[in-house]
Order: structure tokens, then sequence, then C-alpha cells
């Protein structure tokens, strides 16, 4: 299988004609949660995979940050739609998402201390164990904070990936809503991550309401996440990066100006990485 490489896009039903056009895309992720366990795959899809195009199967239902370990049935579940779509790896969230039964909707924050650490890290062994490719972690957006975090943002995801074999889905976004909402030090973040364990980058657009800037999908990319994502190439150098995308969707001159202005941040930095390098 071929690793992702390049600028891709998030896969959706809306976009599909889009993604079939668009041949400079490196890759295309696809959220599993979207697709039938049971039917065909949509035809668009089949069409990218028959060419080649590397898929990532994206999940947002595992709840590894949960105190209950992740059901064998999800797990099951995703190792299927891995084999099915040929994914190149599995990718969730650092969250949890469900308790006593009760599904939150959403992705909801985990206490940043070291006994959260070990609860993620035995129920990332079992999700690792149950799935046929790599998994990759990512890093979530939140309006709130737990009290009196015992680990900073950074040495949170430097404890997951020295606890677990996953890989690190670094959702640059995510880090610019948490900066801005809670005084995340980004610059750290991007300081500690492990280039050989980076499995590839999310950016996608957002809004500020009310005094807090809220990750939607459905806006468009503000500079923010591209200054991260610039800074991050400038350490790492090239890394696969994803355009999330999941409603108000532009018309395709918008969408195109978007990953060129992902791809153009990417050419900086990794401008700059090289010119250190030398």
């Amino acid at each position: 299988m071929r690793w992702p490489t390049g600028v891709g896009l998030g896969w959706r039903r809306q976009l599909a004609h889009y993604i079939d056009g668009a041949r400079e895309l490196g890759f295309v992720e696809v959220l599993a949660e979207h697709l039938s366990p049971t039917g065909p795959l949509p035809v668009p899809l089949v069409g990218l995979m028959e060419r080649g195009v590397p898929v990532v199967l994206h999940a947002v239902s595992l709840g590894l940050g949960s105190a209950e370990p992740p059901e064998q049935r999800r797990l099951d579940w995703l190792a299927r739609m891995a084999e099915r779509l040929g994914a190149v790896c599995v990718s969730e969230h650092l969250c949890f998402v469900r308790a006593g039964g009760r599904e939150s909707g959403h992705l909801l924050p985990l206490p940043r201390d070291e006994r959260m650490l070990e609860v993620l890290a035995e129920n990332v062994r079992r999700a690792e164990a149950a799935l046929p490719v790599p998994l990759a972690l990512e890093n979530v957006a939140s309006l709130f904070e737990w009290p009196a975090p015992a680990l900073s943002e950074a040495q949170w995801l430097v404890g997951v990936l020295e606890r677990t074999g996953a890989r690190l889905l670094l959702d640059v976004a995510n880090l610019h809503a948490n900066a801005l909402n809670h005084g995340t030090d980004a610059a750290a973040v991007l300081a500690a991550v492990p280039r050989e364990r980076l499995a590839y980058v999310h950016v996608a657009g957002g809004v500020k309401r009310g005094g807090l800037y809220h990750d939607t999908h459905a806006h468009a990319v503000p500079e923010g996440p591209l200054a991260l994502l610039e800074a991050l190439a400038a350490r790492v150098g090239p890394v696969p990066t994803l355009l999330e995308r999941d409603d108000r969707f532009p018309p395709p001159e918008e969408l195109t100006a978007e990953l060129e202005g992902i791809r153009a941040a990417l050419a900086r930095g990794v401008a700059r990485w090289e010119a250190r390098a030398a």
C-alpha cells in the first residue's frame, strides 16, 4: 500500500465529482460512519480505489478515551471496512464519546493526567490488536478543559505516543482552536511531535462566535492553521496534509483556492526546512 503524500481532501458524497476530477490530490480520507457496513461502497469511491489513490479510514465513534474498553463489534466493523477500502491506516480521536451507555454526540476532551494516559493506552492497545492496518490518533478541539490539567497538551501527546504504538494525526486547526480558547502553547506542541510518528495532518476552517473559536469544518480556513502548518513543515519537512470540509460546501474554485493555500503553506515551510539542512 502506498502511504499518503502531498495534499488530500476528505471524501464526502457532495464532493465526489470534484474529487474525481482533481487528479493532483495525494489521498482521500473517508468517514467510516458515513459508509454502509454491509451495502456496496459508493461508485465514485471505488473508482478512486481502482486508480490507486491512497485511502485513510477516519472514525468518530470508537471512544478510545472511555472508561469502558472499545466495543469489539465496533473494532470488528472498522477492521472490515479498512479491508474493504484497502485503507493505509485507520484514524480516531483522543476523546470520549459515551459514558454509561449514553452517547454524547460530541468529541469530548479527556483529563490530561497520568491515570487517563493509562486508560487510553490500554484501549489503544486493544484497538491496534484488532485492526489490520496502523492506527493514528487525532488531537481534538474543545470548548472547555478539565480543571487543573497535570500535563500540557504537548506533554499529553508525547505521553500518548510513548505508551502506544500508534501514530499521530495532528490537526493544526484543532490546535489553533485550543490556542485561542484555552491558551494552549501551539509552538510547544509542534516542537514535541516526532516526525517518525506523524501520520498526516488535518486542516479545516472555523469561525469565532461569542468569544470562542468553533472548529466548524464549514468555513474557509483562516490564517492561523496555515501558519501552524508552515511552522510544522519548517521543522519536519514535507508531511501529508488533508483538508476537511463537512458542510456549506463551496464552489469548486473556492475549494481549489483552499487546497492551493495549503500547498503554498507547505511549500514555504519545506523551503525553510531545506534551507536549514543545506
